[in-house]
């Protein structure tokens, strides 16, 4: 599998990673198989993970998924808090959990003032890797670009899909020109695009470059773009991992077979 770096001074990361919203948002005997999908993810290489208190359980099914092989991964987490003081519960949390918090991301800018200097405290204590913010709609992609600008993160998370192509004016020409990574969340749609698979005919123009399902070939589509660091799509089925992992090594998509990605998922 392809590493990219994730931003300007970060370190190299798989380009396919696996996030955890609503899939690791269980309890009891649910998460012995999501344990399962966190060990399938390490073995295939797709050692990025990424989660947030805003899922529910998720952040720590995933810290025990990990367990003994928590050195294996590249742990990206986030803090949604309105206040300082709950912030900081969540950073302690997180921390404890982890051990050391290789990404933590400023959930959709929320209170982003107040929790940025605390998460730069952390990082120069060696407790934090790299800063990053995250939003999900269009509406909050100026205050993004702000934030950027502001030369204090180094990383961005946004949707960004043959559907959804908001981030294209604007956040991955800036994430380029300042050097920072760049996460893409819901890579399938949230699962509605990956759900709507051409037939296997549409796409035998891509099987020489790797590609055998639908998901896959989203995947590429968007890691195909050189601004993109990864994708993190999420999943509760065994074996998806595997796939999605297989999407993260070359060849990349030329514009011509890009342009029939886009147009199947157009239909």
């Amino acid at each position: 599998m392809e590493h990219r770096l994730l931003g300007a001074g970060g370190p190299a990361v798989p380009v396919v990673g696996m996030g955890t919203w609503k899939t690791f948002d269980v309890q009891g005997s649910a998460e012995e198989g999501r344990h399962a999908i966190v060990r399938e993810a390490l073995d295939a290489g797709a050692t990025l993970v990424d989660s947030s208190p805003m899922y529910g359980e998720a952040e720590r099914v995933l810290a025990e998924g990990l367990g003994s092989r928590r050195d294996e991964a590249f742990v990206a987490t986030k803090v949604w808090a309105g206040s300082t003081a709950e912030g900081e519960a969540q950073m302690r949390r997180a921390l404890g959990w982890y051990g050391r918090v290789d990404c933590y991301q400023i959930h959709n800018l929320v209170a982003w003032r107040h929790h940025l200097p605390r998460l730069e405290a952390l990082r120069d204590r060696g407790e934090v890797g790299v800063i990053g913010a995250t939003h999900y709609s269009p509406g909050a992609f100026d205050e993004l670009a702000g934030l950027m600008r502001s030369g204090r993160i180094s990383m961005v998370q946004i949707p960004y899909t043959p559907r959804r192509r908001e981030s294209e004016r604007e956040i991955l020409p800036l994430a380029q020109e300042l050097g920072l990574g760049v996460l893409v969340m819901s890579p399938l749609g949230g699962g509605a695009l990956a759900a709507r698979a051409p037939a296997a005919e549409a796409l035998a123009p891509l099987a020489a470059l790797g590609v055998r399902t639908w998901a896959q070939a989203l995947l590429k589509w968007i890691l195909s773009d050189p601004r993109v660091t990864a994708v993190i799509p999420a999943t509760a089925t065994p074996g998806r991992m595997r796939e999605n992992a297989a999407a993260g090594a070359p060849p990349w998509l030329p514009p011509a077979e890009r342009a029939l990605v886009a147009r199947l998922a157009a239909r």
